[in-house]
């Protein structure tokens, strides 16, 4: 096989691998300072579906553990409908990696896009399905997107689902200093927010 194959093949392997995955719910490493409670409303879970998730009588927790968040992946039922179902921990992630030092609207925006790209005909209708969609973004690629989100993008990616856009709609973001293809500058660009610019 030519190396070009192999890359090829490799990379089908990759997203199948990372699309099983992002079906698994996903692990908190307890910090200092963190409880049930806050960990709770940082990740948009009852203190009750932490409690019965990880086997817990009680709201005590030690440095190091490790905490089950359980997750909701959106469904095809998701195209042109409600975002109740999103994924909001792994939108949350995705956000960082991607936006962790953009300011907080532009955190937004890029929430906006990705759930876009879930109610549009173009990108795969799964949260899923468009974050590990092949050579998409360069968080994935690289590992960052399994980082654990700072407050701020699980609440960005929160105002996202229900609602607030501040890019009007748009599928792509990208960042000019940085090396794109020079296809994406073909696309209508509508807004710039810190340094990601916007548009379809």
């Amino acid at each position: 096989m030519h190396k070009k194959s192999w890359m090829i093949l490799f990379a089908f392997l990759l997203v199948a691998i990372l699309t099983t995955v992002s079906y698994a719910n996903w692990t908190y490493t307890v910090r200092r300072g963190d409880t049930l409670d806050s960990i709770s409303r940082r990740v948009g879970v009852s203190l009750a579906q932490l409690r019965s998730w990880n086997g817990l009588w009680s709201n005590h927790l030690r440095v190091g553990q490790r905490i089950t968040i359980p997750t909701q992946t959106s469904t095809a039922s998701n195209r042109g409908g409600s975002r109740a179902g999103v994924d909001r921990y792994l939108l949350a992630r995705l956000v960082h990696a991607e936006a962790g030092a953009e300011p907080y609207s532009g955190k937004v925006a890029v929430a906006a896009v990705i759930l876009n790209r879930v109610e549009s005909p173009k990108f795969p209708n799964t949260l899923a399905g468009v974050v590990y969609q092949p050579l998409a973004f360069e968080s994935v690629a690289n590992g960052r997107v399994y980082t654990n989100p700072n407050s701020d993008s699980i609440k960005a990616a929160g105002d996202a689902i229900n609602g607030w856009d501040p890019t009007g709609g748009s599928l792509f973001f990208w960042n000019p200093s940085k090396p794109v293809n020079r296809w994406i500058w073909s696309r209508r660009i509508t807004a710039k927010i810190g340094k990601h610019v916007f548009g379809f």
